[in-house]
């Protein structure tokens, strides 16, 4: 099978992923992708050189592998066709591939799936624990905007194989390059794995009312440490580096975003209770809102693990319930809510 045989496969599958898309509609990242590994399987049944592997190792990348090419599935609920990618570090590369396409669900705005190549649809890097790719697939191809590899200078092929100090070299430079007025920030600056993204920082303090409700919800969602006890030293620290890396946001007093008063007190009422329960209450409706929409790439990063958007809410509350102290937030938190 060539390239062009190839891609023409993946014209007919994303075609019939679209009108299913369009018709019902699918509801989560883990169904689409195994639609996607369907349909491929059913479209190359006559291929002899490989077969679909319906029961792959689910760190592996790409995550579809038929002979010397390979399909990363990406999926959305937002009307965008961007989303965050796997790590730099591709530990879970599987070799035999060499070519490797991406295969993109939008299920916002108009429901719509498109391809894009691997190489050409990588447009970004971003970190926080360790160096993530951002993709974005155009399906008008006319449109398909500058790759990360073409603004660094160097081939995916070439870059995979570097090590990770060599990359960081190409990422840093890249991020001066994007950013060289602004101010880039580097937890770790030696060439290991954890990793600030270069961001041009704003802080807390100066964003609207409306950002900052929509970025702690989101914070708050992935990083449930939060509840433990005031007594306890680093529980914003996640919190802290989900801002900066993946929003450019610098929050330099922690208590800002949940203990201090005008957050969790607002209408200063003088009732007491416990302020990190009361802040939570007050962006149930954000944090559910953030459940559905956010990346499930974010949840892997952050909780070790893939869950459905609908699901998210009941998971936080079961890993909230271990990490508080004093109280049990499943017992007062979002309760008639809808999740």
């Amino acid at each position: 099978m060539n390239k062009i045989e190839f891609e023409n496969i993946l014209n007919l599958c994303c075609a019939q992923l679209t009108e299913e898309a369009r018709k019902v509609g699918f509801k989560s990242a883990g169904q689409f992708e195994n639609r996607v590994r369907e349909i491929l399987g059913d479209l190359t049944k006559a291929e002899t050189s490989f077969s679909v592997d319906f029961n792959p190792h689910p760190q592996a990348f790409p995550d579809i592998a038929m002979g010397e090419y390979g399909v990363e599935v990406k999926f959305t609920l937002n009307d965008t066709w961007r989303s965050v990618a796997n790590s730099v570090l591709e530990t879970q590369r599987i070799e035999s591939v060499k070519h490797i396409y991406v295969v993109f669900g939008k299920m916002g705005g108009v429901p719509e799936v498109a391809w894009g190549e691997y190489e050409q649809s990588v447009i970004h890097v971003r970190t926080s624990h360790v160096p993530r790719f951002e993709v974005e697939v155009t399906p008008n191809k006319a449109t398909v905007k500058t790759s990360l590899f073409e603004q660094m200078g160097v081939k995916y092929d070439d870059f995979r194989k570097l090590d990770m100090q060599e990359k960081m070299r190409y990422i840093r430079a890249y991020a001066r390059k994007i950013h060289p007025d602004g101010r880039l920030w580097w937890i770790d600056n030696d060439g290991g794995t954890e990793h600030t993204t270069p961001v041009q920082a704003r802080l807390y303090t100066n964003l609207s009312m409306e950002e900052k409700t929509k970025l702690r919800a989101e914070a708050a969602l992935l990083c449930p440490s939060i509840v433990k006890s005031g007594r306890c030293r680093n529980k914003y620290d996640d919190m802290v580096l989900y801002l900066i890396t993946y929003h450019g946001v610098l929050c330099h007093q922690a208590r800002d975003l949940f203990s201090a008063g005008s957050v969790a007190n607002p209408k200063n009422d003088d009732e007491g209770g416990i302020y990190i329960e009361r802040a939570l209450k007050l962006i149930e409706d954000e944090m559910i809102k953030a459940a559905h929409t956010m990346d499930d790439a974010l949840f892997i990063e952050y909780w070790g693990e893939s869950v459905a958007p609908e699901k998210r809410i009941k998971r936080w509350l079961e890993k909230a319930d271990l990490l508080a102290h004093d109280w049990k937030p499943s017992e007062s938190l979002f309760i008639g809510k809808i999740f």
